[in-house]
């Protein structure tokens, strides 16, 4: 069957949901961030337990430790990705696929520069002498941010295949949905940073 043909005068509202499909995919996206909340709840709950916790003679505490600069330069590099996904979105809605596809490649630069300055950030403190099995309080940290990590990761790879997979198909209703729930699954992973970034470093740093 031939493919509908749509312009910004004919596509539709909502083509994320213009479908059965599409729809299932809404809800399954939120079916899932809803499980993966409970994820983060466990491991935040974890790392507040144990924050500062190790053996006798520990040298390194949260306070001493952390670095806020960086820490907020990539809270910078995160919320902007989310900005331009958004950007992204508003172009899907207008049927404008070259806007989609230069916004969602944005995301993804602005994206690796944060996962590239979190990787620093790990090598730093294994540098250091803060590695995984230093103390209950490293592994609690590196288990939380480096979940918040992986997601990254995934959401990067899903993006990315999202580009090179529709280059020469354009825009349409069938893979208009999975640009919206990988966008979705983004603003998910920015506003887990944001409370990473209050309970881990601010609250870390400031007391």
């Amino acid at each position: 069957m031939e493919e509908t043909k749509f312009t910004p005068q004919t596509w539709p509202d909502k083509p994320e949901q213009a479908t059965m499909e599409g729809k299932n995919k809404f809800v399954g996206i939120w079916i899932f961030i809803c499980s993966d909340i409970t994820l983060f709840a466990s491991v935040f709950a974890t790392y507040l337990s144990l924050k500062d916790k190790g053996p006798a003679g520990m040298e390194f505490s949260a306070a001493s430790l952390f670095e806020l600069p960086l820490a907020f330069v990539m809270t910078m590099l995160l919320l902007t990705s989310s900005l331009t996904s958004v950007y992204a979105m508003y172009h899907l809605k207008n049927h404008n696929f070259k806007g989609v596809q230069i916004w969602m490649s944005i995301t993804v630069l602005l994206g690796l520069g944060f996962l590239a300055l979190e990787i620093y950030e790990f090598y730093h403190y294994v540098h250091i002498g803060f590695g995984y099995t230093q103390s209950a309080f490293s592994s609690a940290f590196f288990t939380l941010v480096g979940t918040h990590g992986l997601h990254v990761v995934v959401g990067l790879v899903w993006i990315v295949c999202l580009i090179v997979r529709n280059a020469r198909r354009g825009l349409s209703l069938y893979n208009a949905p999975k640009y919206y729930a990988a966008s979705i699954f983004w603003h998910f992973i920015d506003v887990i940073w944001v409370f990473i970034f209050t309970v881990v470093y601010l609250m870390g740093v400031l007391g």
